[in-house]
């Protein structure tokens, strides 16, 4: 369990560099082919970073309404509420609020800007299909992404997949303006010609590579919570049933959204699971999480 905490804290730092990497070549790029220099940069970090923050702070209400979530009755559902009391205590969080889906497809999800303000939900279908143990395994996964600040990482990832796209576009449209006779503040001659081909490939690729990378830091960050979770309820058997049952289920999601799907312990699309699109999926495949929660 601790080696796969800290191999997955590892290759997120590495995973977190690339893209701060990312962000400033495109922005010095970007400077070089525009007459805005680094303020170009700036202003996109600035408007990008606007949108995120008003989603940072309130998306456990966007995301609970979305999905028609009601707050959990405690004589309705005791062993919830002591299961995630109980899980609380043993990671040094406060306890988050819960909250009910009524929806028969098992899934789980947690939201929430930090331990403090922090949110878990789970489906009817998942209370009804699962057992007291692969309950826990799931509630456990969930606190864990929460102890980690999962969604503030995630909410940094969305901030430079925003840059990047930003900067790109604007360096394409300058582009694209320049040739039609507006002044450019590009180099002459043929270096200068090959350093804007250069940066128009880039332009074109950086999007993709940095939506790739974003996805897999999002499935990282689930590697992580389910060995953080297997080390909250010391049974790793419990998580891992629970994935069997859940990916093995035939419901899809009725609210699910691509906007946040990721958010969920499985893709609730039933119909990106598969190898096909594990590349281009915010989880990572349940058979591999299934395997590695076992060689615990």
């Amino acid at each position: 369990m601790y080696e796969q905490i800290a191999s997955n804290k590892f290759r997120t730092v590495i995973i977190m560099v690339l893209f701060t990497l990312m962000v400033l070549l495109l922005g010095y790029l970007f400077g070089r082919t525009t007459n805005f220099g680094p303020w170009g940069f700036f202003l996109a970090i600035i408007i990008a970073s606007g949108s995120v923050f008003t989603s940072y702070f309130f998306s456990d209400k966007i995301v609970l309404s979305m999905n028609n979530a009601r707050e959990a009755d405690p004589k309705e559902y005791p062993h919830v509420v002591n299961s995630v009391e109980g899980l609380s205590i043993a990671a040094g969080l406060p306890v988050p609020k819960i909250y009910i889906m009524d929806d028969p497809a098992p899934n789980a999800f947690a939201t929430g800007r930090d331990p403090k303000h922090s949110v878990v939900c789970v489906t009817t279908g998942l209370l009804e299909k699962l057992n007291r143990q692969e309950v826990e395994g799931v509630l456990a996964h969930e606190m864990s992404h929460i102890k980690n600040y999962d969604i503030l990482i995630q909410s940094i990832s969305v901030v430079l997949v925003a840059v990047i796209a930003l900067l790109s576009d604007w360096m394409l449209r300058r582009v694209r303006w320049s040739r039609m006779g507006g002044k450019g503040n590009g180099e002459g001659g043929a270096a200068g010609a090959l350093f804007l081909v250069v940066a128009i490939l880039l332009a074109l690729l950086v999007p993709l590579i940095a939506q790739l990378m974003r996805f897999a830091l999002s499935r990282k960050r689930e590697f992580l919570a389910d060995a953080s979770g297997a080390l909250l309820t010391r049974y790793p058997e419990g998580l891992a049933s629970a994935l069997e049952k859940i990916t093995g289920d035939t419901h899809a999601l009725k609210t699910a959204n691509k906007a946040t799907a990721h958010m969920f312990i499985v893709n609730p699309f039933l119909d990106l699971r598969g190898t096909i699109n594990d590349m281009f999926n915010t989880h990572p495949p349940a058979a591999e999480r299934i395997r590695i929660l076992r060689s615990m």
